[in-house]
This record gives structure tokens, C-alpha cells and sequence, in this order.
């Protein structure tokens, strides 16, 4: 795998960030979508520029048609068109049912599930015609197994394997495979701000006994994303240290 045009949304921190940078490393060039990390996104460029790829940050919030359209546009203009999408960007707008509100369910759904199948729908148009593409989307355990004060992002995330597992039937006959990568506990933004002591009750649950990195999600969508994995799709690969083994 090498040579070949990726797409990775919310590329500039954390997880997409290291997908970015490993799809780089093996001689891809590629592009991130950022909303709101401009600075981040510019620097994770500038490491992908040292792997001799070209690389690309565009500012898009994935939950507006008319924004990825031109995400879209941009990177066919100035990279080619996209072959490995990685659906990476999300948000959390945590709370109990209860007191959840509208807003919080609407946003998460939007920017979790929605930009899922908006990007998927543009990468698609000329994946088809090329008769070769690769669509991973990062889904999560919680999807798997639910998790309290967060059912709108649980929502999302399980909503995102059922739509993996569709399009995969879909467009397999055209030689794209579609996948998605259940991540565990990985350490980033989002779980930086949990309290210690829910750190260790989720900690207490993985055989592994350690909290995951963000290199650990991104060598698993390397894996879908190259010929190594031509024969699979449609599948779930929970990355967690073995927290929903079953």
C-alpha cells in the first residue's frame, strides 16, 4: 500500500492524527479535515511532508453537505481523488437521558453518524468508477456494550457499524471493502478529562492492563486500509486490550 490518496476526518489530534501520520509513513499522501484545530492540523502536515508524501489540511465541519462537497473537491484538485477514507471525526456531549438535551443528541448524532455517511457518499462516487476504495470508521466499544451518560454517543458509534456492515454489502462487488475499528480506552483529549477514579474502574476491565494509544488504533486502520486485507470487510475490530472479548 503505497501511492494511493487517503482522507482521514479529524485528522488534526489524537487518533486521527496518528492514522494520518501512519498512512504517511507507508508512502500515501494524504489529507486531514479539521473544525476547530488549525495549529494542530498544520504541524501534523508538516510531519507527513517528512515521510517525501504530499499532504493536505482543510478546514470543514463534516456535519454541513455543502462543506464536505467541497472538502471533497479540494483534496480531487490538489492530490487526486480520495481511495481510503477514514471516517474518523467525532464529538461527546455526555448526560443522562434524563437530562440530556436536545442539542446534545442532535450535535453528537450529526458529527458522529451523519458525517459518516455524508463523506462515505463522495469518497463512493469515484471509488465505483475506479472499481478499488477502502472505507474504515472509527466506531467504539461503547457501540459494542453501551455505557451510561452516553446514549446519543453510543448511539452514534453503533449506529456506525450498522451503516459499515450495509454499504459493505453494497459496494463489495466493486472491490471496496468497508470497515470499522471499535477502539477501547485510548489515551487522547476526550478521555484526558475523566476522573481518576473512572480511569481505574475502566483500567480493571481490560486483560491487558493498560490504557491504549492512538498508534494502536492507527496500525489497525493501516491494516484495513492496505492489500493485506483485500478479503475483509464489513467487520468489527475491537481495539481495546480485550475489554469486549466474548
Amino acid at each position: 500500500m503505497s501511492g494511493r490518496v487517503a482522507l482521514v476526518t479529524g485528522g488534526g489530534r489524537g487518533i486521527g492524527s496518528a492514522i494520518a501520520l501512519e498512512l504517511a509513513s507507508r508512502g500515501n499522501n494524504v489529507a486531514i479535515s479539521y473544525n476547530r484545530s488549525e495549529n494542530e492540523a498544520m504541524k501534523i502536515c508538516e510531519k507527513m511532508s517528512t515521510f517525501g508524501v504530499k499532504s493536505l489540511a482543510v478546514k470543514c465541519n463534516v456535519t454541513f453537505a455543502d462543506q464536505v462537497e467541497a472538502l471533497f473537491s479540494e483534496i480531487e484538485k490538489e492530490l487526486g481523488p480520495v481511495e481510503i477514507l477514514v471516517n474518523n471525526a467525532g464529538v461527546t456531549r455526555d448526560n443522562l437521558l434524563m437530562r440530556m438535551k436536545d442539542d446534545d443528541w442532535d450535535s453528537v448524532i450529526s458529527a458522529n453518524l451523519t458525517s459518516v455517511y455524508r463523506c462515505s457518499k463522495q469518497a463512493l462516487k469515484k471509488m465505483v468508477k475506479a472499481r478499488w476504495g477502502r472505507i474504515i470508521n472509527i466506531s467504539s466499544v461503547v457501540g459494542l456494550i453501551g455505557n451510561p451518560g452516553q446514549s446519543n454517543y453510543c448511539a452514534s458509534k453503533a449506529g456506525i457499524i450498522g451503516f459499515s456492515k450495509a454499504i459493505a454489502r453494497e459496494y463489495g462487488g466493486r472491490g471496496i471493502t468497508v470497515n470499522a475499528i471499535a477502539p477501547g480506552f485510548i489515551e487522547t483529549d476526550m478521555t484526558a478529562i475523566l476522573k481518576e477514579e473512572i480511569k481505574q474502574i475502566m483500567l480493571s476491565q481490560i486483560p491487558l492492563n493498560r490504557v491504549g494509544i492512538p498508534e494502536d488504533i492507527a496500525k489497525a486502520a493501516a491494516f484495513f486500509a492496505s492489500d493485506d486485507a483485500a478479503y475483509i470487510t464489513g467487520q468489527v475490530l475491537a481495539v481495546d486490550g480485550g475489554m469486549t472479548m466474548c
